[in-house]
């Protein structure tokens, strides 16, 4: 019994005991059988997490948290990446599912009906990430994107630009919902809300300097730009440098995360603070608390975000 604890939650094990345990693994070269504690215990202690990319620092922030909220708890994860395709989300759910975990964690609530139905006949719980849903048998940990993207845009109106345009790319669900908050701030200040350049080429910051001379060419009289994420908007301030357009002078920019890098850009960047690592955690929380048996008071957790005004906006 003190060997299987030692194994499996070696937090339960007095450092000494623990300490003669792992020399005789290490002696013996013994490997656990997950297959067979999975067997005996009906538990895989592990967890499937879906997320749209491994290069984006945002969901590496998010992939920590959950690290940091599982890993003591004794489970372990099984990272897929969809590469932002609803196709390649349905044929991870199914690979997964053929490894029994637990329950998993999903970026965004725009999966397909077919993929909901799907976990919902396996019995495997799910916690979406980043979006809040709306239905009251679901779990979501997130923030309104589409409230943060008004807020920003209501921002820079209140700085007193008038012609204030819209950059995105990758257009994922919440890309758009952020531009559905662009589009109703200026339609409640009666501006243009169609002043924007979309692509779905994945975003880098090459690609903001490049939208940008799109969006002078297209929108000359463009005062300000709201970049999906930080990202676009540092090679929209790269282009506006290279260029001579000063900034906040003559064009204000403002991004979306918050990455490390906008704080010390020259302008700092005007942009949105997300909470990337809580959501992890507490998705992860989340869902353990639901395989104890202890469903949460609340379906959906608003982390919320925070408008960080710097100076380029």
């Amino acid at each position: 019994m003190t060997v299987s604890r030692a194994l499996k939650n070696p937090a339960q094990v007095l450092p000494e005991a623990r300490a003669r345990v792992e020399a005789a693994v290490a002696a013996l070269g013994y490997v656990p059988s997950h297959a067979a504690r999975t067997l005996a215990s009906s538990r895989s202690r592990v967890v499937a997490v879906l997320v749209p990319s491994l290069s984006n620092e945002v969901f590496v922030d998010t992939l920590a948290g959950i690290q940091d909220c599982l890993g003591p708890a004794g489970y372990q994860f099984l990272i897929g990446n969809t590469n932002y395709s609803a196709d390649k989300q349905a044929e991870l759910v199914s690979t997964y599912l053929a490894h029994a975990p637990d329950g998993f964690l999903v970026t965004g609530i725009d999966g397909s009906g077919a993929i909901r139905q799907r976990l919902s006949a396996a019995r495997v719980p799910v916690v979406h990430m980043y979006d809040l849903s709306r239905t009251p048998d679901e779990w979501s940990v997130g923030f309104s994107q589409q409230r943060a993207g008004f807020t920003l845009t209501k921002y820079l109106l209140e700085r007193g630009y008038r012609r204030p345009g819209f950059i995105a790319a990758q257009l994922d669900p919440r890309t758009m919902q952020r531009r559905a908050g662009f589009r109703r701030a200026l339609r409640e200040a009666g501006l243009d809300p169609d002043v924007e350049i979309l692509t779905d080429e994945p975003s880098s910051v090459g690609l903001g300097s490049k939208l940008l001379a799109r969006m002078l060419e297209h929108a000359p009289a463009c005062d300000a730009v709201f970049c999906c994420n930080d990202d676009l908007a540092l090679g929209a301030l790269f282009e506006c440098q290279r260029r001579g357009v000063l900034v906040p002078g003559q064009m204000a920019i403002a991004g979306f995360n918050d990455l490390p890098p906008s704080a010390w850009a020259t302008p700092s960047l005007t942009t949105i603070t997300t909470p990337r690592y809580q959501i992890g955690f507490e998705a992860a929380r989340l869902l353990l608390q639901i395989l104890d048996g202890h469903p949460p008071e609340r379906n959906h957790i608003d982390l919320r975000f925070a408008l960080t005004p710097r100076e380029s906006a």
